[in-house]
C-alpha cells in the first residue's frame, strides 16, 4: 500500500497525540509524538537548573544540548513508545503540570528546535508516519499529504487536561490548569520561531464537541481518500 506522511498540529490538550497514536496503529504507521522530545529537553533543563529564563540558563542549556540523548522505545504492553531522556523511561515525568509550564519557554529556543527539526525530519523521510506537534505541517514536513490542525475551546482543552492530571493523582486546580492552557497558547502563537500556526493547505479540525470515535472515523477517512488516490 502506497504510504504518505500524516502531520497533525495544533493547540495544547487537543488530544493530538491520543488521535494520532490511534490513526499510526490502524494504518500500521510509525508515531512520534514531538511534544514529548520538547518535554523530554525542558525535565533535562529544569533538573540542571537552566529553567530561570535569564541568559545564563538558555547558554547553559544550548551548550549541554549535545549531551540529550532522546530515543522513543516501544512498550508492548501499552501499545505505543515512550520517551528515554538518556537511557531513562522518563515518560510519566514528563507529563506533569510543572513540565507543562515550563515546556513552551524551553520549545521557543531556536536552537532546541533546530536540533528536534533536524530529528524529526529524519524519522520521516520514509514516509508511513504520524507525527504530532506545533510546526510538523508548516515546518518539519511542508510537503505532506495530509495536514489537519486541531483546535477546541481553551475551557474544554483546559477541563480534558485537568482530567487528566487528577486521574494520574496530581494535585491541580481547574483553574491552574485554564492558566496554563492559555499562556502556553499565546507563547507557541507568538514566539519568534516555528510559530503555531495552521498551514494554508490544513484541514481545520475543531473537536470541542466530538468524541473520539468520531474524530478517528473522520481523520481515518481523511487518510485513506489520499492513499487511495495516491495509489491508483
Amino acid at each position: 500500500m502506497t504510504k504518505i506522511t500524516i502531520a497533525i498540529d495544533g493547540y495544547s490538550s487537543t488530544g493530538k497525540s491520543t488521535i494520532a497514536k490511534q490513526l499510526a496503529k490502524a494504518l500500521e504507521y510509525v508515531y512520534v509524538d514531538t511534544g514529548a522530545m520538547y518535554r523530554a529537553v525542558t525535565l533535562f533543563a529544569m533538573r540542571n537548573k537552566f529553567i530561570g529564563g535569564l541568559k545564563e540558563d538558555i547558554e547553559g542549556l544550548v551548550g549541554a544540548l549535545s549531551t540529550i540523548v532522546l530515543k522513543f522505545i516501544y512498550n508492548e504492553e501499552l501499545g505505543f513508545s515512550e520517551m528515554y531522556l538518556n537511557g531513562e523511561n522518563v515518560e510519566k515525568a514528563i507529563r506533569t503540570l510543572e513540565v507543562s509550564k515550563n515546556v513552551s519557554r524551553i520549545a521557543e529556543i531556536q536552537a532546541v528546535r533546530e536540533i528536534l527539526v533536524q530529528q524529526q525530519k529524519e524519522m520521516g523521510k520514509d514516509k508511513g508516519i504520524v507525527m504530532d506537534g506545533r510546526d510538523i505541517g508548516t515546518v518539519v514536513f511542508p510537503d505532506a499529504e495530509l495536514k489537519i490542525f486541531m483546535t477546541a475551546s481553551a475551557d474544554k482543552r483546559a477541563y480534558r487536561r485537568y482530567k487528566e492530571l487528577l486521574d494520574k493523582g496530581e494535585k491541580v486546580s481547574y483553574e491552574e490548569v485554564l492558566k496554563n492552557v492559555e499562556s502556553r497558547d499565546y507563547i507557541d502563537s507568538h514566539r519568534e520561531f516555528s510559530p503555531l500556526r495552521q498551514a494554508e493547505n490544513a484541514i481545520p479540525f475543531d473537536n470541542s464537541d466530538m468524541g473520539l470515535e468520531e474524530q478517528f472515523e473522520r481523520m481515518h477517512n481523511f487518510a485513506l481518500r489520499i492513499i487511495n488516490k495516491k495509489g491508483r
